[in-house]
């Protein structure tokens, strides 16, 4: 109501268009619905609104700006009961909770896979193929076993795991992993079932999780195809034998550039990792 002084007196829908920076189409929607009616409307159909009216436009701005629909905020300007109005704005501040999760969820979503992207184009601009032994730190992740006959597509973008995560009402970011019980079966194309993995993003039930980790893993980066990818398992083997390291347990196929993001299979980035034995 900047520039103008409100009075005693009416004031035409120009006016108050002007007074309060609010369209006449919007005052006429309004009315229409019940929100804010003219108090007077001539016979020439002239509207007029009074004092009282002009300031409730600020009220309906500010719930407006607070998310409230318009029917919401007709029933709380036209409710003389606080309960009521406490109990409308409890429900709102749940409703904005739940909206505020949903945003987190998809911003941490977003944030994981374009880390998946730029680690996938520095493994590619640096050639980044040596083999290293590295620490692999100590994870929750969510899991479903499977039957797998290494069709690669069907694992990674996985309808039955899909499936699954919404049937337990949960949400995965970060890479898909494949789980393979032994290196030695893995090398030898022997492996008849795997676990599919990956981090989930709510509280899961304890049968619905896996650790990994908290342990040295050999690691060695795959740039290309898959069907490619035991050329290298062939190079980690002469590795470890070069070097009399030992394997123990589980092998992990970790996917960093995949077919989630591109069906450009020479571009794809695969890290493995096998857990290494330890003396204790």
């Amino acid at each position: 109501m900047k520039d103008e002084k409100i009075n005693k007196g009416k004031f035409n829908i120009g006016k108050v268009e002007k007074i309060c920076n609010i369209g006449k189409k919007t005052l006429r929607y309004y009315d229409q619905i019940g929100l804010l009616s003219p108090s007077e409307i001539k016979d020439n159909g002239y509207r007029y609104y009074d004092k009282e009216n002009l300031y409730t436009i600020p009220v309906i701005k500010y719930y407006k700006q607070s998310g409230f629909t318009l029917e919401k905020i007709k029933s709380l300007l036209s409710s003389s009961d606080h309960k009521t109005i406490e109990r409308g704005f409890e429900e709102k501040i749940l409703e904005l909770k739940k909206v505020e999760e949903e945003l987190k969820l998809k911003r941490t979503s977003i944030e994981d896979w374009y880390s998946l992207v730029k680690e996938a184009r520095m493994i590619k601009e640096f050639n980044l193929s040596e083999i290293k032994v590295k620490y692999l730190e100590k994870a929750e992740m969510i899991f479903l076993e499977q039957e797998f006959d290494y069709d690669y597509l069907e694992s990674i973008i996985n309808v039955e795991f899909t499936n699954y995560i919404e049937k337990i009402d949960n949400a995965i970011t970060g890479p898909v992993m494949i789980e393979f019980p032994s290196f030695e079966e893995r090398v030898d194309n022997k492996t008849k079932k795997v676990k599919i993995l990956q981090k989930g993003l709510k509280i899961a039930e304890k049968d619905q999780l896996v650790e990994i980790g908290e342990c040295l893993v050999v690691s060695a980066y795959h740039i290309g195809s898959h069907r490619t990818i035991n050329d290298t398992y062939e190079k980690i083997k002469k590795w470890l034998e070069l070097y009399n390291y030992k394997t123990e347990g589980a092998c992990y196929e970790r996917y960093i550039l995949d077919y989630w993001t591109t069906k450009e299979e020479s571009n794809f980035v695969t890290e493995i990792m096998i857990k290494l034995k330890t003396d204790e």
